[in-house]
């Protein structure tokens, strides 16, 4: 059996002269960390609670023990569904150190969904929030789940650290859920070496170092907020981390904690902007932020930089690439509007939104995609949405539509398919329609857009009803509640007579706003 460093993913210090190569695997990564920034903080929780990098690393250890005494194998995979905290990210690496492949969802999402992805994935083991527990605990038994427990179990684990656990660089390290256009969540495939690529990739760009303290509300589930939370661990980075936005909580902390970084989706720093205590708090520690989720408005950043002291670096990415696909280099010169270019060993290129294998000269707005070592393995036991995605040569579709700038940055200007952004959060149409259909009342309903100040974009329902049938909008959103997570809920209901088609009798959710009337929403 390899020595516990080579077989999570690093080789020995003293094997080279007593320098301490970076991990090749997010299952060493807390063990790098611990040795290289020993007790730096690590993590500080929105209740106050603190861990060091040693810390850290200890209880993951632990709490890979913990996993491996449920009967547990490597590669097994483990559905964790819980707030943002210190319990959350020590199962996180917890899991990865026990070779378990995790299956990280957003607390917001509704018990239904958690089992839909729960069972799809195959986990035997569902970590959950405390406060949602009863929601889900009689999930238990039922297909490959053989058990249900919470975050604070797993991280409060007082077993024996557990023993080396090969894993290598190209092993499945998640499996992370995004919605598509049949409505029902895909688990795209992300390695080990993919996502601490991305970490490490992401910490070059933005120069982040053991002298920064980041504060956030993102939800470690999502690629963005995991991508700050393994570049920090990396990096030697305080994560300053909060289980939801709240404005004073998050500008309370940045001058608590002297933070030279805040990161967010534009909702948030809408929210901070039109904060009325805003101006009596010093955020002078700041020297960057950065926004990514959807595209914000040149104006808005403008006045962030301007109220915040400090640059707004734009980024983008998917679900698919485990994290950030583009950004800007924080020491470059700023290119307002657009989301920067490729991170390195990345390929980007536009093509034709119509013929995915004609690439685009400068200028002209096509498809983006995007080729290289970060892109996921595939959508889990889903190849034929795995192939419609990926090209024979490598290239994801990202499904964005954007051009190339003189000098290379891509500037995204619309979305190909009909993902709705609220608040940073994607939202899925059918996905919505399908739940919507099931009223007893529907007959027939399709969810658009409509244009948010605060959120960017929510989703409307527009619904066509069955001949003598009858409901409200708020009987629909009743409905819907317990079904979707509190995000994707639709915020406008609309009763037509009918809706817009194709010659093929496809729905034409582009042409919806032309049904728009004010006095019949809710």
């Amino acid at each position: 059996m390899a020595s516990s460093e080579q077989s999570h993913g690093f080789e020995s210090a003293h094997a080279h002269g007593g320098r301490l190569l970076p991990p090749a695997t997010l299952a060493s990564l807390p063990a790098y960390a611990a040795r290289r920034y020993a007790d730096r903080l690590a993590v500080v929780a929105a209740d106050g609670e603190q861990c060091t990098f040693v810390e850290l690393d200890a209880r993951a250890e632990r709490a890979a023990g913990w996993l491996a005494q449920q009967g547990l194998q490597p590669g097994d995979r483990v559905t964790l569904w819980a707030p943002n905290g210190i319990d959350w990210i020590v199962a996180y690496y917890g899991a990865l150190r026990a070779g378990l492949v995790i299956n990280p969802l957003n607390f917001l999402l509704s018990p239904q969904e958690v089992a839909f992805s729960t069972a799809d994935c195959g986990a035997k083991l569902l970590i959950a929030g405390a406060s949602r527990f009863d929601t889900v605990s009689g999930l238990a038994g039922q297909g490959s789940l053989i058990a249900v427990t919470t975050a604070a179990a797993v991280a409060a684990a007082r077993t024996d650290p557990l023993g080396p656990v090969e894993v290598a660089p190209a092993n499945l390290a998640a499996i992370l859920y995004t919605s598509g256009t049949t409505g029902h969540p895909k688990g795209a495939m992300l390695s080990h070496r993919s996502l601490l690529l991305n970490a490490a990739l992401t910490a070059q760009m933005h120069a982040r170092s053991s002298t920064d303290t980041v504060v956030t509300a993102l939800p470690l589930p999502h690629v963005y907020g995991a991508a700050i939370l393994n570049a920090g661990v990396l990096t030697g980075m305080t994560l300053v981390v909060h289980p939801q936005f709240k404005e004073a909580a998050i500008l309370a902390d940045i001058q608590r904690y002297k933070a030279t970084m805040f990161e967010g989706v534009p909702t948030m720093y809408h929210y901070l902007l039109a904060y009325p205590e805003l101006q009596r708090h010093d955020l002078s520690s700041l020297t960057r932020c950065t926004v990514g989720g959807q595209t914000m408005p040149l104006a808005k950043m403008q006045e962030v930089e301007q109220r915040f002291g400090c640059p707004l670096i734009e980024l983008w990415g998917m679900t698919e690439l485990g994290g950030l696909g583009t950004t800007h280099a924080s020491l470059a010169a700023p290119k307002p509007g657009s989301i920067g270019v490729a991170l390195p060993h990345m390929e980007t290129r536009i093509v034709a939104a119509d013929d995915g294998g004609r690439g685009l000269p400068g200028g002209e707005v096509g498809e983006l995609c995007i080729r290289g070592p970060l892109v996921m393995k595939g959508y889990f036991n889903n190849p034929q949405a795995t192939a419609e995605t990926i090209d024979a040569d490598g290239w994801l579709h990202t499904g964005d539509l954007a051009h190339r700038d003189d000098d290379g940055y891509v500037c995204i200007v619309d979305r190909k398919k009909d993902m709705i952004l609220t608040g940073g959060y994607n939202v899925y149409p059918a996905e919505l329609e399908r739940v919507i259909a099931a009223h007893p009342a529907v007959a027939m309903v399709a969810v658009g857009r409509v244009p948010d100040a605060a959120k960017g974009e929510l989703a409307k329902a527009y619904i066509v009803l069955r001949v003598g049938a009858s409901a409200t909008a708020e009987q629909i959103l009743e409905h819907c509640r317990g079904q979707l997570a509190a995000y994707k809920m639709p915020r406008r209901v609309q009763f037509v007579v009918g809706l817009p088609k194709a010659s093929t009798g496809k729905l034409l959710r582009r042409a919806l706003a032309a049904l728009d009337i004010e006095d019949a929403t809710a």
